[in-house]
């Protein structure tokens, strides 16, 4: 008996299963952690939980992020204490004009920093 397995790595984000979202994108897993847990998290300035989460985001199916009306895809962390700094990360989706930004895999926000985000191409776990 023989059973084939077949395995693509992106180097960005993963698309599990290939789950359709509107204007024919695909679901991308993103996780969010953050050096200080249960911070909030606002993508777009709607809420979306506290760190540590998987964001799901509808992408192209390029691994790109798709323009849902907005010029910009923005993950925002808020600061738990005064003695932290509001990060703020900006992706660039796709347009007419340009290839939109890869979805990252990982977002990593360092919340002592004034310049703490960071963000990885990589395969999270769902």
């Amino acid at each position: 008996m023989s059973i084939a397995f077949t395995t693509v790595l992106a180097g960005c984000s993963t698309v599990f299963q290939t789950e359709s979202g509107p204007d024919h994108t695909v679901a991308s897993y993103v996780q969010v952690e953050s050096s200080v847990p249960g911070v909030t998290v606002e993508t777009n300035n709607v809420y979306a939980g506290k760190t540590p989460l998987t964001l799901k985001v509808f992408g192209n199916e390029d691994g790109t992020f798709h323009d849902f009306g907005h010029p910009e895809f923005v993950i925002r962390a808020l600061p738990l204490s005064t003695n932290q700094f509001e990060q703020t990360q900006r992706f660039h989706v796709s347009s007419h004009a340009g290839p939109g930004d890869t979805i990252p895999g990982l977002i990593f926000f360092e919340m002592d920093r004034r310049t703490g985000g960071l963000s990885v191409d990589s395969i999270p776990d769902k």
